[in-house]
């Protein structure tokens, strides 16, 4: 079984999201519980001390109904509306400072009763906390304000200033704005009443100031209510004096306009003038029309001329009854004439008196005839007269409906500012009078439903309130700063997690040493069976596991930074391997800081470095007392470690030690700290890492893998260093270990 990391493996936690359990959150309260006691009991004792070193307060309540008068004003349906805003506005008006001063004066309290406002300084340390406080809120109120002095400069016209000193802070004004602090108003749910509750550290002094708020209220309703009613009388009786004059004044110019433009029937002229207009209209069209007509007759004639035959074909004179029967009479007289001479010649005194009753005929046609032409010619010549009558009629009365429209316009806007003068006028008078009628009325009723009774228990602060506050508080502060730590915790916490984040293999987890006389690494020699002996077996058997062929020989141990476990790791290894007789051998190749030497007691004065160096001595192996492993110590500090460490040499060291032995261990420096550890692991058969919880973060470990992932590195798996007790990793095992002890 072999890991080979990549970095796209890095990316697994956010392309493959993880369900979260409950067991989750209850393993990271377990982890943090010292966090949220801590969190717990800081606040649960702050709470404790601020509730009873707190000075108690009694709150007196007198409860109040309040609603508006339905007077006679009110009766009109149009002014019956929901105000929402009626009660905030009376709650406003109770909290006011202005009814907070009557209480002040109605009840002497800066003189009288003085002494329960301003007790004694007492000396104490919460006094002198107090007056720190206060100091430092001071000093920031003045840093932020930008006036520092009690004198005004309101600049005036010209060069002139006005200087306004302003009034020192009496004591009454102190005393108002103490009770102001301290008064408050909560209504009743579905009702018009409320309850006005003043809090005092004096029980007596609570109910009076309650009782004395109501009838400060009262008074200042009333108060208010005579003051509007004054002003609103003096200002509509002066406004109404105004008006009457300004109403004079417009009907006077009113009816001196009508005189000199004689306006008196205006309306009626107004009234004829269109009306005339379109008659005249109306006969202009008639008369045009007709003058049209007879001029296309007219104009027929003329081109006639004295040609009778062509002249009888226009209308006109077709349509003649005379010339009808004139015609009628010419035809029979013709037909009797065909008819004589055919009977008598043309001598005969019957036939000549035939032909002079025809000729008496035409002569009377002739003379219909041209009476109808002149007739004509008469009628084309009135038409066109009454034409132009008509029209020189039309516009005399488009000009005097002009004239008399620009008067009425004027005569107009002078009614209307009468009109509305008198408006205004009779709304004031009118106003005047409702005001005269109702000035003694309240818009609002107040009615004490019941006083103030004296208090017997104080009303904050609230003990068991407080506690359990403070308690719940605590314990949900706590979890939350545990849960906000463990987010902001970048660390290695669990195998599990390493194992979603970066898909390699867990080989191990090594539990942290709490006792300060046990020694990790000489923890196996003392104790063979402890959990941290049966920690590195598994780890040993992951390892010789983690291979499909055969267990990997030579092995490399590094870590990401420095004290994360690697020198101790490979020692403990290194005792365990020998346990199943095995040969082991420990190479220290860290040659910059060194530890393989100071755990099993061997001097350094010569090693690795020696050898790599060029040297020839033959006793590079050292043996160490009463263990069976064999050591390469790392020798003096060289000028360059990852030159040596990167040699042909180094290949051949390992190669000719894995002919003697059965497991080669490289103890090599950590990864980020220094490249030394980076050529190694081409020369050995596989790596393992060492991880510490609580101390390597995912970023380094990341930045590490990627580093090993460029060079090749066979990653055998992950050993995961300094597990807590109380962590899920060694829980099931320590259980069965004491078990079997037991």
């Amino acid at each position: 079984m072999q890991n080979t990391f990549s970095p796209e493996q890095s990316n697994l936690p956010q392309n493959q999201e993880q369900a979260i359990h409950l067991r989750d959150y209850i393993r990271v309260i377990s982890k943090r519980k010292m966090t949220v006691l801590t969190f717990l009991v800081i606040t649960f004792l702050t709470v404790f001390i601020a509730t009873y070193t707190a000075t108690p307060y009694y709150t007196a309540a007198s409860q109040v109904l309040i609603e508006k008068n339905i007077g006679p004003s009110s009766l009109d349906s149009n002014r019956m509306y929901w105000d929402p805003d009626f009660l905030t506005t009376q709650f406003e008006l109770i909290r006011s400072i202005n009814v907070c001063r009557r209480v002040v004066k109605q009840l002497q309290l800066d003189s009288k009763y003085k002494h329960y406002f301003f007790e004694p300084r007492k000396d104490g340390l919460f006094t002198y906390l107090s007056s720190l406080k206060n100091g430092v809120t001071n000093f920031f109120t003045d840093l932020l304000t930008s006036d520092t002095t009690n004198q005004e400069t309101v600049p005036l016209k010209g060069d002139a200033l006005l200087s306004v000193t302003t009034e020192p802070i009496t004591d009454a004004d102190i005393i108002a704005a103490m009770i102001q602090g301290n008064l408050s108003i909560t209504p009743v749910a579905n009702t018009k009443t409320v309850y006005i509750l003043y809090s005092n550290k004096h029980p007596a002094m609570a109910k009076l100031v309650v009782n004395a708020v109501v009838q400060a209220y009262m008074d200042e309703i009333l108060e208010i209510k005579l003051a509007t009613s004054n002003y609103s009388l003096q200002w509509m009786t002066s406004k109404a004096g105004e008006e009457r004059k300004k109403l004079a004044d417009s009907e006077l110019g009113l009816q001196q306009y009508m005189r000199q433009n004689d306006l008196v029937t205006v309306e009626n002229k107004l009234a004829v003038y269109p009306q005339k207009l379109a008659e005249f209209s109306s006969q202009l069209s008639k008369a045009q029309a007709e003058q049209k007509e007879y001029e296309s007759i007219y104009a027929q004639i003329k081109n006639y001329g004295d040609n009778y035959k062509n002249i009888e074909t226009i209308s006109i004179f077709a349509n003649n009854t005379v010339l009808q029967s004139l015609r009628e009479k010419i035809f029979t007289t013709e037909q009797k004439i065909k008819d004589l001479s055919k009977k008598y010649g043309y001598k005969h005194p019957t036939m000549i008196n035939a032909k002079a009753e025809f000729d008496q005929l035409l002569q009377e046609k002739k003379y219909e005839i041209d009476r109808i032409i002149d007739s004509t010619r008469n009628s084309y010549d009135l038409a066109k007269t009454r034409e132009e009558n008509l029209k020189q009629l039309l516009a005399n009365t488009k000009q005097e409906m002009l004239n008399i429209n620009e008067r009425f316009m004027q005569y107009s806007i002078m009614k209307r500012e009468v009109d509305m003068n008198r408006v205004l006028y009779d709304a004031l008078t009118e106003s005047i009078n409702k005001a005269g009628v109702t000035e003694q009325s309240q818009d609002v009723k107040i009615w004490v439903v019941k006083k103030a009774d004296l208090p017997f228990f104080p009303a904050k602060p609230r003990k068991k309130r407080n506690l359990a506050l403070g308690l719940i508080l605590g314990l949900f502060g706590g979890v939350g700063l545990a849960f906000f730590i463990e987010y902001l915790d970048n660390t290695v916490k669990d195998g599990n997690d390493l194992e979603r984040r970066f898909g390699l293999t867990v080989l191990g987890s090594v539990q942290e040493v709490q006792e300060k006389s046990q020694n990790i690494e000489t923890s196996l020699l003392k104790n063979s069976l402890s959990p941290l002996a049966e920690s590195y077996r598994l780890i040993r058997s992951s390892l010789l596991l983690s291979t499909a062929d055969h267990p990997p020989r030579s092995i490399l141990v590094t870590s990401m930074g420095p004290q994360e476990g690697k020198t101790t790791t490979t020692c403990n290894l290194a005792r365990i391997l020998v346990q199943n007789n095995k040969k082991v051998l420990i190479i220290d190749c860290d040659m910059r800081r060194p530890r393989i030497h100071s755990i099993f007691g061997v001097p350094n004065s010569h090693g690795l470095s020696n050898y790599l160096a060029g040297s020839r001595d033959k006793n590079l192996l050292k043996s160490v007392p009463d263990e069976a492993i064999a050591l390469i110590l790392s020798g003096p500090t060289p000028p360059n470690p990852a030159e040596l460490l990167n040699s042909n040499k180094m290949k051949l060291l390992i190669d000719e030690m894995l002919k003697m032995f059965d497991f080669v261990l490289l103890d090599s420096p950590p990864v980020q700290s220094v490249t030394d550890s980076l050529p190694l692991n081409k020369l050995v058969d596989g790596t393992i890492l060492v991880t510490r919880s609580g101390k390597t973060t995912y970023d380094m470990l990341e930045s590490g893998l990627k580093k090993m992932h460029e060079v090749q590195s066979n990653i055998l798996g992950i050993v995961l260093n300094g597990i807590k007790k109380n962590s899920t990793e060694y829980s099931s095992y320590v259980d069965y270990y004491h078990e079997e002890k037991g």
